[in-house]
């Protein structure tokens, strides 16, 4: 069916932090005469919709159709209602919200978003009624104002259910006065696209384990969310601080929550979302990008004395806590608020388990954080900017790919990070946008996700269409970047090693010049890769050509050869450059032993910034030193993955901080978890070199007793696992028969029979000593 692209509006004017608008209902009745009706919708409803046949929700999932700058795309969605059509009077119903269409900050210009508008919707429906068939589009709805007086993907929504006109998505209402002809509303410049990305959904219900009466701390949003004020007021003031009830989940986050309750019409609850709390009150001060009663904040007014349920649509939060006002003691119990956990819906690709508690707990934490952080696409926290980021994403795709389904989120995401790409090849920092992150933001460290997501989906999927996809764009990138280079061919341009543990967020030990240049070398070398395997030989030859000339540049500038050490004297920088072959083979052993000797004189403990993060246990790991690296990781003195732990933490923190620094900082983040694939890499042995090859290498960490690992392949899953009895090691090993699987072991350790160096037959069981063992 052909998509129709006349796009209405309930009215022109839309909703800002200073006036309200409340969000728009679009109904449609028709009559069909037979019982077995065929039909279809064709939707598009921006920012997001709802929709409903005969008084169902049959909306795909949360925040549909998509979040995007609809300048570039315009999702739509389609769906069979076959199902839900009956004999007699049908109704269609269709509630809009904001999303990006109208988003409401200062804070990333997004109130200057020159496609804000009132939401709007197209759609086209066909039904066939026997011999008959009937189409209509959305010039033949009507509408009115709804009951959600206020809605914002970032802030909340408030809810007034006397507002709403009973029984307006069923068959049996009456259209009373305030149901008027929708007006025609401009067609966005965007393409129209159906949306491929894997649906929000609800992945799991969770229970308060406490409540209790309580306070919130004090909150102050940054200076420039006053300059989207004008100086002026907004209609909704600061929540009420006092005399309300703490309700916490036990755990941090993402999604949304249920009401249910039973009081009287005209009530008020207010709910206040918190990842934390301070001196035992909810603080919400580490969400300080928007105002006092719309950071995270949703209001339900009760319509009747019936029970009432309500489940804020059109946003989702980052909480493990809800401050609860405007109930009685008696409303107060576990029944009233349960945690809906959302995220895209991603299977599970890959885990790893052992006998240290530590180790599985920061695996789950790692988990937690990727899943709260992926809503169509990666983001960088669930509460505070709910942004797609791309340096956050380029540091997790590895990650993400070896324990999670997200190639086709992924490859959505990209559709919108090409067209956000300027002409002359720059990207911004953070995507969607409109004109926020060109300037700041973005640089080589972020941009890299144009290269290395693509280089994931291929390297663990065998995907290479995502590679013709992006190749164009990836070429114009390296052409753009090779003119940013200085006189002596380093690029500086952007965001370098950022949050170093225990110092501030751009306070690099490392120089930017040398990161920066080392990310163009790593787009240079991976982009290569791809183009020669889709037969771009000339985008390779370039590829090549860049890569040879960068690396000169940083071996000339930063690398003192006497001591085979990298400028900065820090534990990022040589890492960086052992992980980025920035020295040779040759030059390996010595740098190598360099960084052991700088991690020593910091204590065994990590100073690096996430780029460093991100390379520094794999370098250690793959070099002999996983024992250290474990040690680094799990230890539970900061500055850890266990220091985590050992606090409480049910999610991967923003930044390395000690407890009294760390109040600003987000809890909820997912670029540092790629702790979570060294497991799987390390202890757990699985190395996945592309999709039809796989080297077994595991680490037998002196501290465990046993460790299993697994990743689904498109071919099927590799398992490893292996426990510690006395003088051996009993390693079972499975893997589909057409993947090869090459068995390697550390000097020192040796099969008791004869070595087998690959895998035969899909699966095998192998018994390991230790050569003085061996000897015996």
């Amino acid at each position: 069916m052909e998509f129709s692209r006349k796009f209405v509006s309930e009215c022109r004017e839309h909703s800002t932090y200073l006036k309200h608008v409340a969000a728009p209902l679009f109904r449609k009745s028709f009559t069909l005469s037979g019982a077995k009706a065929q039909g279809e919708i064709v939707l598009c409803g921006l920012g997001f919709y709802d929709l409903f046949v005969n008084g169902r929700k049959i909306t795909k999932g949360f925040l549909a159709p998509y979040i995007s700058n609809t300048d570039h795309i315009a999702y739509y969605d389609r769906y069979d209602i076959a199902p839900y059509l009956r004999q007699g009077e049908n109704v269609i119903g269709i509630m809009l919200g904001d999303g990006f269409q109208n988003a409401k900050t200062r804070v990333w210009d997004f109130m200057d978003n020159v496609f804000n508008s009132a939401p709007k919707l197209a759609l086209s429906v066909s039904l066939k009624d026997g011999a008959e068939e009937l189409r209509f589009d959305a010039t033949d709805f009507l509408c009115r104002k709804g009951p959600v007086w206020f809605n914002d993907l970032r802030s909340g929504v408030f809810y007034d259910r006397r507002q709403e006109p009973a029984g307006w998505t069923e068959p049996g209402f009456v259209e009373d006065g305030e149901w008027h002809g929708p007006i025609a509303a401009e067609r966005p410049r965007g393409e129209a696209r159906l949306c491929n990305a894997d649906n929000i959904v609800v992945t799991k219900e969770i229970a308060p384990v406490k409540i209790c009466p309580g306070e919130m701390a004090p909150y102050g949003p940054r200076p420039d969310v006053y300059d989207g004020l004008f100086g002026q007021d907004t209609p909704e003031k600061a929540p009420q601080r006092s005399g309300g009830y703490i309700y916490d989940f036990g755990e941090n986050n993402a999604g949304i929550f249920r009401l249910k309750i039973k009081g009287t019409p005209g009530q008020r609850i207010d709910i206040q979302c918190s990842e934390e709390l301070l001196d035992g009150k909810v603080d919400y001060s580490n969400i300080n990008f928007y105002p006092d009663g719309y950071a995270q904040r949703d209001i339900y007014i009760l319509g009747s004395e019936e029970e009432e349920i309500f489940e804020p649509m059109f946003t989702y939060h980052g909480f493990r806590y809800l401050y609860v006002s405007g109930i009685t003691k008696e409303q107060a119990t576990e029944g009233l608020l349960t945690y809906l956990v959302m995220s895209s819906d991603l299977e599970e690709r890959g885990s790893f388990a052992c006998s240290d508690e530590t180790a599985n707990k920061i695996c789950e934490i790692g988990r937690r954080s990727d899943l709260s952080n992926f809503y169509y696409f990666p983001t960088d926290c669930p509460h505070r900017e709910k942004n797609g980021w791309t340096g956050d994403a380029a540091a997790s795709a590895e990650h993400v790919m070896m324990t999670l389904g997200a190639e086709e989120s992924y490859r959505e995401w990209l559709d919108n990070i090409r067209l956000s790409q300027h002409p002359d090849g720059m990207l911004p920092g953070i995507v969607p946008t409109d004109t926020w992150g060109y300037e700041w933001g973005n640089g080589p460290a972020w941009d890299r996700v144009l290269f290395e997501i693509p280089y994931r989906v291929y390297q663990y999927r065998g995907d290479t269409e995502i590679i013709r996809e992006n190749a164009h764009a990836m070429l114009r990138y390296l052409e753009y970047i090779s003119r940013r280079r200085d006189e002596k061919g380093i690029v500086a341009v952007g965001l370098g090693d950022w949050v170093p543990v225990d110092r501030g967020a751009g306070d690099y030990e490392v120089p930017l010049g040398f990161t920066d240049t080392v990310m163009v070398y790593d787009m240079c070398r991976k982009g290569r890769e791809m183009f020669e395997a889709v037969g771009l030989g000339l985008h390779g030859a370039f590829a090549r050509q860049l890569g040879k000339e960068v690396l000169e540049a940083i071996r000339s500038r930063y690398i003192d050869f006497g001591t085979m050490t990298v400028k900065g004297d820090c534990q990022t920088g040589q890492a960086l450059a052992i992980h980025h072959d920035i020295f040779t083979d040759g030059e390996k052993p010595e740098a190598f032993r360099r960084l052991v000797e700088i991690v020593h004189r910091d204590g065994d403990k990590v100073t690096c910034g996430f780029l460093g993060l991100r390379v520094i246990y794999h370098v250690l790991a793959w070099f002999g030193e996983a024992e250290l690296a474990y040690r680094m990781v799990t230890g539970r003195e900061y500055p850890s993955y266990g220091y985590f732990i050992e606090r409480g933490d049910t999610t991967v923190p923003e930044q390395f901080l000690p407890d009294g620094k760390r109040r600003m900082s987000s809890q909820n983040h997912h670029f540092l978890a790629d702790v979570s694939q060294w497991y799987i890499r390390y202890p757990g042995g699985i190395n996945v070199r592309s999709s039809r090859e796989v080297s077994i290498r595991p680490k037998f960490i002196e501290s465990l007793t046993f460790a299993k690992a697994r990743h689904v392949l498109p071919e099927g899953e590799v398992a490893v696992a292996w426990r510690r009895e006395t003088d051996r090691i009993l390693l079972e090993v499975a893997c589909p028969d057409s993947v090869s699987c090459e068995i390697l072991l550390e000097d020192g350790w040796w099969f008791r029979e004869e070595r087998k160096a690959y895998l035969e037959k899909g699966a095998g069981r192998y018994e390991i000593v230790w050569k003085t063992a061996s000897a015996q």
